[in-house]
């Protein structure tokens, strides 16, 4: 990858007039345009937090104006029609960059473009190369690089926001989500740079979906529950390939109405966090967000050690409410949970069990009430690094720390995972 640090350099060293714009929109199902997310972002007040250095697809500071066709755009942008301009999270991310651009000293040289693509009710499969939302999604980007070139601007895309996932994950449309979701980030990577001619790969930065109570199915000891396969293939995607890279995942935070839908605030709050991770991209600082590194086996003990972006690792039973066990199961073949305690030590997470835990099955917030989603009673877990305590959000006069939540996770424990007891 060429590092979007020396793009930024460029800038510097440029005319004054001249200006470079760095687009990262948002791409996926309903949570990507924010459905049932209430709106707490005032357009005017953001564009003027922002120093009107953020932009649509069009170039301008109309932002609102959705739908699923150019042309239903168009004319709710001229009858001024907001009836569905809800929370997005690319809102929070662009406020968290443009502060950041401002401390390195880029000024007005740097603009950020960003906008939705996104498609409701949909399995991935369904919003890939070839289909209607994709197409619209790359026209606008196209749009928007011709605009810019037009003003005689520069054009990049170092990455774009990924929120898809809660329709496979219920309805299991995708059969390899892993696999598919590699797939999109690979062509739209092709399909971009097609379109800007840049040498820099476009990156992933992904959420991660933790709806799984959400079908009639679910059984969270079951030890072949499989509504954690797609959250699961996301944790493995941001921890081991380099072209993502995470956000975080949903359940530190509030839905609308206990569904599927993170609320207004909980959109600002998981977008400060994307706008984090592109900060740490431009730095050439990729993080793999809070995920397990490695799993050892000893015994009847696990040892789970950590990728952890802000040491030291916290079980926070305040934030999110407190989980059995700080939300970690060991399932056996019998649907049998064989925990007998957990144990927190530097960067590693110790797990007690009434019996070896060899094939079984670790899990991480898979767990939950029915129907229910988020921080009091859906799918969740205690742990998180102590980013937010220098790190923070002051969204509607209250400040919330920006802590790295672990990312859910169901690990089958096999022989590799056994250690030498020396």
């Amino acid at each position: 990858m060429i590092s979007a640090t020396l793009i930024l350099q460029g800038c510097l060293k440029r005319e004054t007039e001249k200006k470079t714009v760095l687009a990262i929109p948002v791409y996926g199902q309903s949570l990507a345009l924010g459905e049932e997310a209430i709106r707490i972002t005032d357009f005017q007040q953001f564009s003027a937090q922002c120093h009107h250095r953020v932009l649509t697809e069009n170039l301008d500071e109309q932002f609102g104006f959705l739908s699923d066709t150019h042309f239903k755009q168009w004319m709710k942008k001229l009858l001024q029609d907001r009836h569905r301009a809800f929370e997005l999270s690319i809102y929070g991310m662009s406020e968290a960059v443009i502060k950041y651009l401002d401390q390195k000293g880029y000024g007005d040289r740097v603009m950020l473009c960003t906008f939705p693509g996104w498609q409701g009710a949909s399995s991935i499969v369904d919003i890939g190369e070839g289909t209607k939302p994709y197409q619209k999604f790359l026209e606008e980007i196209t749009a928007a690089q011709q605009k810019a070139h037009d003003k005689g601007w520069d054009f990049v895309v170092p990455a774009f926001c990924w929120m898809q996932g809660e329709d496979d994950a219920l309805w299991k449309k995708s059969v390899d989500y892993k696999k598919d979701l590699k797939t999109f980030q690979r062509n739209l990577n092709k399909d971009i740079k097609a379109i800007t001619h840049q040498k820099r790969d476009v990156i992933c930065i992904c959420y991660q979906t933790n709806c799984l109570t959400l079908t009639k199915a679910y059984k969270p000891n079951s030890f072949t529950e499989k509504e954690s396969q797609v959250p699961q293939a996301q944790l493995e995607l941001v921890r081991d390939d380099e072209h993502f890279m995470a956000s975080g995942p949903t359940y530190p935070y509030t839905f609308a109405e206990n569904s599927a839908h993170i609320d207004g605030l909980s959109q600002k709050r998981l977008g400060y966090l994307a706008g984090l991770s592109v900060i740490r991209l431009l730095d050439s600082m990729p993080s793999k967000g809070l995920t397990p590194a490695a799993f050892e086996l000893l015994g009847d003990t696990l040892n789970i050690r950590f990728n952890i972006p802000k040491p030291p690792l916290v079980f926070d039973t305040v934030a999110v409410t407190k989980a059995s066990n700080y939300g970690f199961s060991v399932i056996d073949a019998s649907n049998t949970n064989i925990i007998r305690q957990v144990h927190m030590e530097k960067d590693r997470v110790i797990i007690y069990c009434y019996k070896s835990p060899l094939g079984c099955k670790v899990r991480y917030a898979v767990n939950g009430s029915p129907r229910k989603n988020g921080f009091r009673e859906g799918p969740r877990g205690n742990l998180r690094d102590s980013q937010g305590n220098f790190l923070k959000a002051t969204i509607q006069k209250k400040v919330y720390p920006l802590h790295n939540w672990c990312y859910q996770f169901d690990v089958l424990l096999q022989e590799t995972h056994r250690t030498n007891s020396k």
